[in-house]
């Protein structure tokens, strides 16, 4: 059951785990920024500290309560599945994966206060963390730590957006949506191991047939579990938007921003064009060479070789967002009429600016050096803060350089998937693959030497 609840925590913890689709998705124009942009200092010690502190004595009495709720092996199982998710959170919190005491948390408070003004249920003793993420996606713990991806300011178009989403989310605190879930998944392992000791019992040696049965249980139980998940994300929807439509904000702004979210799973990256390369890499010591550009050749893969044998529509864990906007049209009537989004204030301008000018450290923080390099050239083909972007070329490389005399490049650069990415990433994946390890250094030099000298200058 082990994998079972580290899958299910890595789902809480980052549901909309990182997507090629972020590279194309922030791509939009933005002007104000005249100097070279200083990414958010993370030195806050003390903060971390005393949230550590704090969290590791809410997460031990957590567990102490369900111990005492739950009773025989449903409570200890509960504690060891808190204790395990305690810690892992704890983890990214000493890596640095949050800040602390930003104009993103500020802004994130007072929006929260206005939901609470006619919302008694939502919990007294939340507490804000911002995530260097940048996927829109948000989470709220066990002890009401409420986590925000600072994707979300990147990608919705004003606060009210914002706040639905923090609205979704609460609905699952309230209804404590990952407690009942753990519950199941004791009480399911429980019952597949009374199966598959029956089955083991009636069939003396390893065969076809018991293989099969074996399989059975895992696909009815995967399917038991998107079924309860989709109807927890139907139930969240629908308890956020009265929690939303109880405050002061635009209710239409519910389903706008469920229809950002659904663009952002949607849209298509941006096309990085081939002369892009040649204006990045071609130096006066390094000619660019086309060699570079070669396609490794797929045409002769069978992709339907391998039958499928998990339907992935019954697998999904999030419905359809436009499934979801549909059941709430049908459920609230005032909901039916589009409206256009809402006007952003000045503060959340100002924050969109500083998520989006924040992407290529997040990517450099979470090691995505690949994503990151990827990311920047992006941004320097549309010509925006070159000095800045070329500067994240450089570390970027220097990295990619370290793991591939490393022999541990993998860990860092995707491998080629045709079936599941854009053929401009495909093409910039063989790029990378085909530089040697020299030439891979003479491009992080190159950048790294032009950053020393921007900044002499």
């Amino acid at each position: 059951m082990n994998h079972q609840i580290r899958y299910f925590c890595s789902y809480l913890m980052k549901t909309m785990t990182r997507k090629l689709i972020v590279l194309g998705c922030f791509l939009f124009s933005m002007l104000g920024i005249a100097q070279i942009y200083k990414p958010i200092d993370t030195a806050d010690y003390i903060q971390r500290k005393t949230f550590l502190k704090n969290f590791e004595g809410n997460n031990e009495a957590t567990v102490k309560r369900l111990k005492s709720q739950y009773s025989g092996k449903t409570g200890s199982e509960l504690s060891k599945i808190y204790k395990e998710f305690g810690t892992d959170f704890e983890k990214q919190v000493k890596n640095k994966d949050f800040i602390f005491k930003s104009e993103f948390e500020a802004s994130i408070q007072s929006m929260i206060q206005r939901l609470k003004k006619n919302n008694p249920k939502i919990p007294q003793d939340l507490k804000i963390l911002i995530a260097k993420d940048n996927t829109p996606n948000a989470y709220c713990l066990a002890d009401g730590t409420f986590v925000i991806n600072m994707g979300l300011y990147s990608w919705l178009n004003n606060e009210e957006q914002i706040a639905a989403v923090i609205s979704h989310e609460l609905g699952h605190k309230i209804e404590e949506h990952s407690l009942k879930t753990f519950l199941k998944i004791i009480e399911q392992d429980n019952l597949d191991k009374i199966v598959v000791e029956n089955i083991k019992s009636t069939t003396t040696s390893r065969s076809q047939s018991q293989n099969q049965k074996a399989f059975d249980i895992l696909k009815n139980t995967v399917y038991k579990k998107s079924v309860e998940r989709r109807q927890s994300e139907m139930q969240a929807d629908s308890l956020g938007y009265v929690i939303f439509k109880n405050s002061d904000f635009k209710k239409a702004e519910f389903v706008n921003a469920l229809q950002r979210l659904q663009a952002f799973d949607t849209i298509s990256p941006r096309t990085l064009k081939v002369e892009t390369y040649k204006k990045l890499f071609n130096f006066p010591k390094q000619a660019f060479n086309e060699k570079w550009m070669k396609k490794e050749d797929f045409s002769l893969y069978n992709y339907n070789f391998y039958k499928e044998k998990l339907n992935k529509d019954s697998l999904a864990s999030h419905p359809e967002v436009s499934r979801r906007i549909e059941m709430l049209k049908k459920t609230f009537a005032e909901l039916k009429t589009p409206v256009s989004p809402e006007k952003p204030t000045d503060l959340f301008v100002t924050l969109k600016k500083t998520a989006r000018m924040e992407i290529l450290p997040n990517y450099f923080h979470s090691e995505d050096y690949g994503l990151g390099i990827y990311t920047a050239m992006q941004f320097l083909q549309d010509e925006e803060e070159e000095k800045y972007y070329k500067s994240w070329l450089g570390r970027c490389f220097s990295k990619i350089y370290e793991a591939r005399k490393n022999y541990n490049l993998n860990r860092y650069l995707d491998r080629i998937e045709p079936k599941n990415q854009s053929e401009s990433y495909q093409q910039f994946l063989n790029f990378m693959w085909n530089l040697s390890l020299d030439e891979i250094k003479n491009i992080a030099d190159f950048y790294q030497a032009n950053e020393t000298i921007a900044k002499v200058n």
